[in-house]
């Protein structure tokens, strides 16, 4: 009689464990074990706990190739969560761990591979090559592709997260976190809405101050006592929430008709507009995409929203300098070209339209489409694709850890911000038809290029750009990144043959080129994998997922909490008049009361650290027992490492600190 010993992992996590009947059987290739109810004197399989047990075979099994674990009924149905298997065969040799990491729901039967990654290649066992198999099917037919709205990337076939598999909801402890936190925000509003309706009136800009309560940051409070400085405006192009925007010129477009006598007072002593853009130090946001569409109705009232084009100037003394904003795409002889030599409060009024845009274009562009939406396809594709011990898929190996969270985030994004009654529809001016007209108008011009930050930083012309920290930290960690996929890749791939004879990974391809990036023929995806490309794709999905998603959702309170800084919404038109603007039209335009409140809640609950955060190169689901790959790994963290002491470095002594893109901070995936 052989006898195993056989070790079983419950989750950690609320609820993971069970009062059920667990069945086992080992599967050699030589044979079965036989099957085996797990059941030790006392309770058996508690939250966090590893049992171990007996398991006996009439016969050698020889290697063993799967584990199959059942859960039948007791009474009552009662899921599992089991983490992994570790057999000890007979002899005391090496011990095998088998990672599971799922959901048993009702009486079900689950086979687990041994963890050691492998590519459908390497994987000559006629049983091993069907499990590899049968997994794919069962997946395909679980996560299905749906198109949310046409011309928009598609999604998963989910309506609410309720639709969503158990392995891709939040665990119990991170769901009573968000929805608690969402309540306490919205709690705090409607007391500062009740405050403020019995107290005085609202007229002032520095009314916007009784609405921070609780709710606030260093960084927020710092923008409340400079975000009227034009050189806080600068920075923010640079390091706020949306930093991908700007973009040096050397000529000015053909509808912003600026002409030198208008910004001289801005240049620097002896220079002139027409040297200083042969130079490279004037640079543009241009909003053009927002010409045109549709506007919200709140409440019955209409809102407005402007295409402004903003023309920044690098002094060599005070930094980058906004010198000419136009609230609109087509002028004409009447239309104002705002600068700051105009009376303050109209040039106050002009960039506040600039920083109305900015929240429009960062929520539902920078932020959802070109992060939560492009790693959605990647997400759906990897678990329609790519089996669990494939080492692209693999759990603490390149995409699994990066895709945590991902799909339930995004189903609550939909249902709960985005849809016909969600927050946008409330407070946001492009909420309802006007959003998904912007997102539709921003994935038609969506490039692979610019998902990669050298080619965006050198297609915008902003290497040059002092202070532009955002770009210095995104680089060091694309670097950081590149070099950790390309050292797993290579492992497992070492030709581009390699690459094309495996079929799970051409198929996964297809599936997010064909299935999930539909409509889009100028996205400017290889059309062939290489070796090359998927180390370069892996990359991009990895960036976007961790330092793109962190540089533009975690600081959206610092800079949105100060309502004037970033309106959601504006309640009258772009002023047509420079000497009309008084400060009445400016409170009567900005956000209400209602909608600051809101503002400030929705971007404290989506902003603010997750409690259960995994940060960047740290893995809370250990799946790999190959030393190669650990070595990878153990190169990457040190080097994440180095960077955080780098960037912490960069900031000693600065008065406003860029940490949105520390690596611990940094989550390993987008999970709010």
């Amino acid at each position: 009689m052989e006898v195993y010993t056989v070790k079983v992992a419950t989750g950690t996590s609320e609820y993971s464990g069970t009062n059920n009947y667990i069945y086992v059987t080992l599967v050699g290739e030589k044979g079965e074990s036989e099957r085996t109810v797990l059941d030790n004197p006392g309770l058996d399989f508690c939250r966090g706990a590893v049992d171990e047990y007996k398991v006996t075979s009439p016969s050698p099994l020889g290697p063993l190739l799967l584990v199959r674990l059942e859960k039948q009924r007791y009474w009552l149905e009662d899921n599992w969560f089991c983490r992994y298997v570790t057999v000890e065969p007979p002899g005391g040799d090496t011990v095998l761990t088998f990672p599971c990491y799922r959901w048993f729901i009702g009486d079900t039967k689950v086979e687990i591979r041994e963890a050691t990654a492998k590519t459908p290649m390497q994987d000559s066992l006629p049983q091993l090559l069907e499990h590899r198999r049968k997994e794919l099917q069962e997946r395909q037919a679980t996560y299905r592709w749906v198109t949310w709205a046409p011309g928009i990337p598609r999604c998963i076939d989910a309506k609410t997260e309720a639709d969503l598999p158990q392995d891709e909801r939040f665990d119990n402890e991170k769901r009573s976190d968000f929805e608690h936190s969402l309540h306490y925000a919205l709690l705090e509003l409607s007391l500062k809405k009740l405050a403020i309706r019995f107290g005085k009136s609202w007229n002032d800009l520095e009314d916007f101050k009784r609405i921070f309560w609780k709710l606030r940051s260093p960084i927020a409070e710092y923008c409340m006592e400079h975000w009227k400085e034009d050189w806080f405006f600068g920075y923010q192009c640079m390091n706020g929430s949306n930093p991908r925007m700007i973009r040096m010129i050397r000529k000015l477009p053909e509808n912003f008709p600026v002409v030198p006598n208008m910004v001289q007072s801005s240049m620097a002593l002896g220079t002139r507009l027409d040297i200083e853009l042969k130079a490279g130090n004037i640079y543009l946001l241009d909003y053009a995409i927002m010409d045109g569409i549709p506007t919200n109705t709140i409440r019955g009232r209409p809102q407005f929203i402007a295409a402004p084009l903003c023309l920044l100037y690098l002094h060599p003394d005070n930094g980058l300098m906004p010198i000419a904003i136009q609230l609109e795409q087509n002028p004409d002889r009447d239309t104002p070209i705002f600068l700051p030599s105009d009376p303050p409060l109209a040039w106050l009024m002009a960039k506040m339209w600039v920083r109305h845009s900015e929240f429009q274009v960062f929520q539902l562009l920078s932020h959802l489409l070109r992060t939560h939406l492009v790693v959605e396809v990647f997400c759906v594709s990897t678990l329609r694709q790519l089996p669990a011990v494939h080492p692209v898929y693999k759990v603490q190996s390149l995409l699994s850890p990066h895709l945590r969270y991902t799909l339930e985030i995004n189903c609550r994004g939909r249902t709960q911000l985005l849809s016909s009654n969600g927050i946008f529809k409330r407070v946001v001016s492009t909420g309802g038809e006007g959003l998904m007209i912007l997102a539709q108008r921003e994935y038609k011009v969506l490039t692979y290029r610019s998902l990669q930050p050298p080619r965006d930083f050198a297609d915008r012309g902003v290497f040059q750009l002092p202070k532009y920290f955002y770009r210095d930290n995104s680089l060091m960690l694309w670097e950081a990144i590149h070099s950790f996929v390309s050292g797993i890749v290579s492992l497992y791939y070492q030709s581009d043959e390699d690459v094309t004879e495996d079929q799970e990974l051409q198929a996964w391809f297809r599936d997010i080129t064909q299935e999930g990036f539909t409509e889009l023929p100028n996205f400017g995806l290889p059309s062939r994998l290489t070796l090359e490309e998927l180390s370069t794709l892996l990359s991009v999905v990895i960036f976007i997922a961790t330092a793109q998603h962190a540089a533009t959702n975690n600081g959206q309170f610092d800079w949105c909490a100060w309502v004037p800084n970033t309106p959601c919404t504006m309640r009258h038109p772009p002023p047509a008049d420079k000497d009309a603007v008084t400060m009445e039209m400016i409170m009567a335009t900005l956000p209400d009361v209602s909608q600051s409140c809101v503002q400030m809640a929705i971007t404290w609950h989506l902003g603010r650290a997750q409690p259960d955060a995994i940060p960047l190169g740290q893995y809370a689901e250990e799946h790999f027992n190959e030393g190669r790959a650990q070595e990878v790994i153990d190169r990457f963290r040190a080097e994440l490492k180095e960077i955080e002491e780098q960037i912490l470095g960069q900031n000693e002594g600065l008065e406003l600190q860029y940490l949105f893109l520390l690596p611990s901070r940094v989550e390993n995936s987008i999970t709010i």
